[in-house]
């Protein structure tokens, strides 16, 4: 039961970021991003490459080391759109076939369960939705029912995430504040 409920919310969370993607302009690649390393592009290729990582390690068991760098640079070519939803399909399968939420994926931390690693990507889809919404001028405003599993998934490590470099530090959530802008405060968002 608990890995359909997950299974249920990757679904929901590739579906809106699948919407956000399908959303750019042909002018907007190159805007820039909240993420600010980071284009429209490079959010996005970013999120194909997280993608392109689950069947191997989901169905394979390989390691990441043993992969090595075959998902580095840019993934998208000439269609991001095509490739976004290749990869998003990829990795829905992957998750979704018999067993594998039970499996040990390797990550580059370590082992971790299958299902905390679906967990994860379900809260990388989603502050990563907002980001792209926001680099667009998409709608921002994140389903209530996946912010706050991500609120959930991520709060136990959050403090862990400015210390990896990938994430600015927390901050401050004004008075009051909705779930949502407190999810994007705790990983550095400026909402």
């Amino acid at each position: 039961m608990a890995h359909t409920r997950l299974l249920k919310r990757h679904a929901a969370a590739i579906e809106l970021f699948t919407d956000r993607v399908h959303t750019v302009g042909a002018g907007q690649w190159g805007d820039p991003t909240p993420c600010t390393e980071w284009t429209v592009r490079d959010l996005v290729n970013h999120l194909v490459v997280e993608q392109l990582w689950v069947p191997p390690l989901v169905k394979d068991g390989v390691t990441i080391e043993s992969l090595g760098s075959a998902f580095d640079g840019d993934q998208l070519g000439t269609d991001p759109v095509a490739a976004w939803d290749t990869s998003a399909r990829a990795a829905q399968d992957a998750f979704r076939a018999p067993g594998a939420l039970d499996r040990t994926v390797h990550l580059s931390f370590g082992e971790s369960p299958a299902a905390h690693y679906c967990a994860q990507m379900v809260t990388d889809l989603v502050v990563h939705a907002w980001d792209l919404s926001r680099a667009i001028g998409a709608d921002e405003r994140l389903p209530d029912d996946l912010v706050r599993y991500a609120v959930r998934e991520v709060s136990p490590y959050a403090a862990d995430l400015a210390k990896s470099g990938l994430f600015d530090p927390p901050v401050e959530a004004p008075p009051g504040a909705d779930v949502q802008t407190k999810f994007l405060c705790l990983l550095g968002r400026r909402p």
